[in-house]
């Protein structure tokens, strides 16, 4: 008589990534498609979505800076990284650094455009010094670039943690 035996395999958690866009970029695939594009973000978050089927992907836009505070107070605790466009609030917001810098999660700065290539004052970011990194000049590509860093680091310290439980 042969026995089989079942191995139940826990099922790996899917990693869940909060997109944040600021103020104006409900705009997006209308205003000033020569800088921005002319894909609407609701298209370029569907094709995200397909690249990336393993991971659980939310998008919040708001041209509200408390909104995306309150946004970022709720994903920072629940999600495994957050990547975050606030748009014209990236040079002015101190709130916004603050609500960065009182969570846990990692977040990714992103601009569709090369800011540095642009008006003087947008070369200044209050959010980069409390981010994991910054995404510049990709167009919408930089959405999934920064996708694919917040998968790597989550990778890596999932990798660390196995290792430290075997040592």
């Amino acid at each position: 008589m042969v026995k089989l035996y079942l191995c139940l395999r826990k099922e790996a958690k899917k990693m869940k990534i909060q997109i944040i866009n600021g103020p104006n970029l409900n705009l997006l695939g209308v205003r000033e498609p020569d800088v921005y594009g002319n894909v609407s973000f609701a298209a370029y978050f569907t094709q995200l979505q397909a690249i990336f089927p393993d991971v659980e992907l939310d998008y919040f836009q708001s041209n509200i800076e408390g909104e995306i505070v309150d946004k970022i107070h709720e994903a920072g605790f629940g999600f495994d990284g957050i990547v975050l466009n606030a748009a014209g609030y990236t040079h002015t917001s101190v709130a916004i650094r603050d609500a960065i810098k009182a969570v846990p999660a990692p977040v990714v700065e992103v601009h569709i455009s090369n800011v540095f290539a642009r008006e003087e004052f947008r070369h200044r970011s209050m959010l980069s010094a409390v981010c994991e990194g910054i995404i510049v000049g990709f167009g919408l590509d930089s959405y999934r670039l920064a996708i694919e860093a917040l998968r790597g680091k989550n990778k890596k310290q999932e990798q660390d943690k196995k290792r430290k439980n075997y040592a």
